[in-house]
Parts: structure tokens; sequence; C-alpha cells
């Protein structure tokens, strides 16, 4: 009797994962517990390198985020941007926007380096992006959202694309709204995911034009708050400096909260791009930011939601990419 229930109950579970495997499958291979089976210790191994990496150097944090993100607006979430030069093609990595810029590669060559051990080529760097973008944030004081798993990496990078798809510090506000439209997000994505912008630094060179010579009439930037500006000053001069840095929110730059919307309403907005959601004359666009500034939970639930709506960017599936061993080169 014993032993023909417990013929039983392996019957079940063997039911039961096959119809979870059956499920996922259906679902397109993109689930949160993708991994669950495969590979369970992902989360935690993830977790850990992050916090010791971003314990080490908390603007960590912000350049994984931005990773996730300049990897996502280039022909998808696919792990591209993480790719060397190569014969065949020439690295994002070389791009404008990622230029002496981009950070995190060696975390996220460490993540993968040690999930190869105990689950050698099954979690893809793709993946490994859209993970350690989630705990950044988390670690950072900011909201955790279920990230559905199963992308593939690509087997090529799009300099090309990266420098033309990736929006720049001194974009407008039609030129935001129209390369998030190319991506599918809105304008509730756009201000919502520009919130990322609560923690992190920009360079001299992103914002120089806002200081000295805004509309090319040699002026400033009429909407920058004065006290704040001459601030600024001191830390980017008309020429040189261009790799000085400056905090994207000078109220809380190493805690995920609202405080980046309501420096926007101060006119504390760093970039041009931070400023133009408020300034540019869009009603749905200027009336978000009011709203993420006066209700963080709010802000929160978008951005969460928004970085699911970005993460799911035209992922590669196992027809058309890869899992990489090593996330700088294809296999």
């Amino acid at each position: 009797m014993a032993s023909s229930l417990g013929l039983v109950m392996l019957f079940l579970s063997c039911a039961i994962f096959q119809a979870f495997l059956v499920s996922s499958s259906n679902n397109g291979g993109f689930f949160p517990d993708l991994y669950q089976f495969s590979c369970p210790q992902a989360n935690e191994i993830i977790m850990s390198v992050l916090e010791e990496a971003i314990a080490k150097d908390p603007r960590m944090s912000a350049s994984l985020l931005r990773l996730h993100f300049h990897d996502c607006f280039v022909q998808g979430c696919d792990a591209s941007v993480l790719l060397d030069n190569s014969s065949a093609f020439k690295s994002e990595k070389e791009a404008g926007p990622n230029k002496n810029s981009l950070r995190g590669f060696e975390v996220i060559d460490q993540i993968k380096a040690k999930l190869e051990q105990v689950c050698p080529h099954t979690v893809s760097c793709a993946d490994i992006l859209a993970l350690a973008a989630r705990d950044s944030v988390v670690l950072s004081g900011g909201p955790y959202w279920e990230v559905p798993l199963g992308r593939r990496d690509s087997k090529r990078a799009y300099f090309n694309k990266a420098n033309v798809n990736i929006p720049a510090p001194n974009s407008t506000i039609q030129t935001l709204i129209s390369l998030f439209n190319r991506q599918g997000l809105n304008e509730k994505d756009l201000v919502a995911l520009s919130g990322a912008h609560t923690i992190g630094v920009a360079r001299c060179v992103s914002f120089r034009q806002r200081l000295y010579n805004q509309k090319g009439n040699h002026l400033p930037d009429a909407t920058l708050e004065k006290t704040y500006y001459n601030e600024l000053k001191s830390i980017c001069p008309t020429s040189g400096g261009d790799n000085n840095i400056t905090p994207l929110d000078i109220a809380s730059p190493n805690r995920f909260d609202s405080s980046y919307f309501k420096l926007l309403l101060l006119g504390k907005g760093l970039l041009n791009s931070d400023e133009v959601l408020l300034t540019g004359k869009v009603k749905r666009t200027k009336q978000l930011v009011k709203i993420y500034a006066e209700n963080e939970a709010i802000f929160f639930h978008q951005f969460s939601k928004s970085m699911v709506k970005m993460g799911n960017i035209s992922p590669l599936t196992e027809l058309k990419g890869e899992i990489r061993k090593n996330c700088r080169r294809v296999n």
C-alpha cells in the first residue's frame, strides 16, 4: 500500500513538473520561475555579488540599471551591449552614448562566472542584466518586481543602432517620446523610467550645453534654479573637465526614491532630458512628474510595471539566440 502511494505521488510530481514546462512554453518561455529547477541558486548568487559590488562602489547600482536600459533600447533585451569587438562586428561599447560611460561589465562577468560554475550553460547574459537591474534598485531602497525570464543572448552587436536608438542627454521632449514610442513605450513609461535618475551621476560633457549655450545664444538654460546653476558651473567649466561628475539627484544620490521628481519641480533637474519632462509643454509628462513627486508609492508601482515592459522589448527566443558561456563573446 505504501509503495503504491509512493508511486502515485511520484507520478503526480512528474505530471505537475511536465505541466509546468508545457505552460511555460505556451507562455513563450518567459516567466519568473524559469530557473527554479535548472539553477535554483541563481537569484542568491546574483544578489550576493551585487551586495559586495555596491558596498564597494555605491554608484554601481545605477550603472547596472543603465546597462540594462542601454541593452534593451538597441535591438531588444539580448545582451548585445556586453559583446566586445570582434572581426564580425563593432561593439556597442564603442558607440557615442556608451563610450567612456557605461560601467559594470566586470560585475556581470563575475556573476556569469559564478553561475557557470554552479549551473553551466543555463542562465543567459540577457537575463542576468534584467535581474541585476532589479536587484540594484532593491538594494538602493527601491521597489521589487517579478522579472520574466527566458531571454536568449544575441550573436552580434549593433553599433549603428546604439548611436541612434539611445536618447541623448540634450534630447527634447518630442525626441524622447518618439524614441520611447519606437520601443513600444508610452509617456507614462518615459516619465517613470526617467525616474531611474534618482540614483547615479552624469558627466560634465552631458550637461555643459545647459550651462553655457542652451539655445545657441551663449546663454544658460533659463529653467535652471540659480543656486544650482552656480554649483554646476563650479563642477563643469566652459572647456575641459568633460569627465567631471555630479549626482543626477543631489538630494539623495544613492537612494532610490521620488526626490528626482521633487527636484525637477524646483528647477534642479541635471540633464535637459530630465527637465523637459516638466517644461517641454507636454501636459501628460508634466502631470506625471507632479504625481510622482507627491506620491512615491505610485512612482514605485509604475516604475516596476515599466521595467517589466522595457525588459520585454524584442527578446530573442531559443531558436534565434544562444546562452553565452562568456558574456563578452559569442559561443
